[in-house]
């Protein structure tokens, strides 16, 4: 039995909602020939399906084995053609290409006029909407067509075409050098999480600089400028200046703001950009506007205008919840925030197939996090084996570096102290290996190990000197990341205090006042 994951077809029709199923259905349904079509009793079959079983295709008799590869193909296409006929589905974009195609064919046909006509509203309406690719490519198909039919003084006619063609290319190789900068930059913090030391940051520093093309703000379009700020976003994550992440991730969704018919035509850039000026709200800790931008986000996603799709709902999913733990331990209320921990389980199953490993293991380690602040450290270890057990994680060494600290600390609190020595062994191989061994960690490690020699007179005693060594890096340049994904501070304050670790967060939260 092939693993389901891995048929996009079986993936392809699982994924369609009833209406999308019966317009399919229509679709196909519109010549008589297509009622017994082999294709539709395939995707009848596959519909009724749970897991795809090539063995039961075979069983039905629908088609021969050698001629399965080809008729599946041919059903994927027809798919993707009914799908592309929905309403749902005529974004502008759709709408742009649609009449790019009408137009060619309109050349094609020698009706020259009629496709220039098409194609100078179609070329109009993708400028006003930032589709400058697209719109590139009706320009030049207009030059062609001009060579061959002149229907105005070509001299003009040429210089105009010239101009729109220089300038829409200008626009379109700036975007396309910030787009290429911002997604190199994306993949070193997927890769490797924030710079750790003077060199990589000497390295990222140098990379920016070298690909930070030339350019005047002034002349830059909505498209130009969004690429310029995640670029400038991303930069600011790797070198841990949150401040900065703040500005670019302000300026990018006031961006959309500032366009809101850009909202609709771009929701995922919008998600993102709301995304990443919370998770920066949260870094710089203010409480009061990270609230103001959850809250404007859900209004914004809840809109009737706004574009609802299974990427788009995703998407929503995974940054809305995501944030919420995010505020609950930005304000110390654990206890409140355990009833996310069902709606995002539930949600991860609902959308695994659109929400790539990589962040479904994030989310575990905030609820790690949150059964943490709680003082439920079974819970939180359970979490955490699911991220230190997966094999499959190649990004973010950070995240699987952190993960066993939290273990440790975990294990430690729930008295699980026959585990302890194992699991250090474990974790200080793991961090050598990763290049991640840091004074933080160092010292983390060991006060953990030291425990056994340690009377219980004389606890309190080490969990301060721990407590003033670690202090000394709560604003070090490269060692403060340790704190962004455990608060080892507020942990220790809560044993030197004899609080609940929650509500040393709680009563800090307070303190700050925005």
């Amino acid at each position: 039995m092939t693993n389901t994951h891995k048929d996009a077809l079986f993936v392809l029709i699982k994924s369609l909602s009833k209406s999308e199923k019966r317009q399919f259905k229509l679709y196909v349904g519109r010549l008589g020939v297509n009622a017994d079509a082999k294709f539709l009793a395939l995707f009848n079959l596959l519909d009724r399906l749970r897991t795809y079983d090539e063995r039961q295709i075979l069983e039905n008799n629908i088609v021969k084995k050698a001629q399965l590869s080809n008729l599946k193909a041919h059903l994927y296409k027809q798919i993707l053609v009914s799908l592309r006929l929905n309403p749902v589905n005529q974004n502008i974009r759709v709408q742009i290409r649609e009449q790019l195609d009408f137009a060619t064919i309109l050349y094609q046909k020698g009706l020259y006029k009629q496709s220039l006509k098409i194609l100078d509203k179609a070329k109009n309406f993708a400028i006003e909407n930032e589709e400058k690719n697209v719109a590139y490519e009706i320009v030049e198909l207009e030059k062609i067509i001009e060579t061959q039919y002149i229907t105005r003084s070509i001299p003009d006619r040429a210089d105009e075409l010239a101009v729109q063609a220089k300038e829409l290319s200008a626009h379109n190789v700036i975007t396309s050098k910030l787009s290429n900068l911002s997604l190199q930059l994306y993949g070193m913090m997927l890769k490797v999480g924030y710079v750790r030391n003077d060199e990589e940051l000497l390295e990222v520093q140098n990379y920016f600089d070298a690909h930070l093309p030339a350019y005047n703000i002034d002349n830059l379009g909505f498209r130009e400028k969004l690429w310029l700020y995640k670029a400038h976003l991303w930069y600011s994550f790797l070198t841990q200046d949150f401040l900065s992440s703040y500005k670019y991730a302000s300026k990018w969704v006031d961006l959309f703001y500032d366009n809101e018919e850009m909202i609709p035509l771009n929701p995922v850039f919008f998600l993102k950009g709301n995304h990443y000026l919370l998770e920066s709200l949260f870094f710089v800790k203010y409480s009061s506007q990270f609230r103001e931008t959850l809250k404007r986000m859900e209004e914004q996603v809840n809109s009737p205008k706004f574009p609802q799709n299974e990427n788009i709902v995703s998407l929503a999913f995974l940054y809305i919840n995501s944030n919420k733990l995010n505020q609950h331990f930005l304000e110390g209320t654990f206890g409140k925030g355990l009833y996310l921990v069902n709606i995002i389980e539930y949600g991860i199953k609902k959308h695994k197939d659109r929400i790539d490993e990589h962040h479904i293991m994030l989310l575990y380690y905030k609820i790690a996090c949150l059964y943490f602040g709680n003082g439920d450290n079974k819970n939180c270890i359970a979490y955490l084996k699911k991220i230190i057990l997966n094999k499959n994680l190649k990004m973010r060494e950070d995240l699987m570096c952190f993960a066993r600290v939290l273990s440790l600390v975990a294990h430690y609190e729930a008295g699980m102290d026959y585990h302890l020595e194992v699991q250090l062994k474990s974790t200080y191989k793991f961090l050598l290996k990763m290049n991640d061994l840091h004074a933080v960690q160092k010292e983390m490690i060991k006060f953990l190990r030291s425990l056994g020699d340690i009377y219980p007179s004389e606890l309190r005693n080490e969990f301060q000197k721990l407590y003033n060594e670690l202090k000394k890096y709560e604003n070090h340049p490269y060692e403060k990341r340790a704190f962004l994904y455990l608060d080892i501070l507020s942990w220790l304050e809560s044993h030197l205090q004899n609080k609940p670790v929650g509500q040393i967060i709680r009563e800090k939260a307070l303190a700050i006042t925005r």
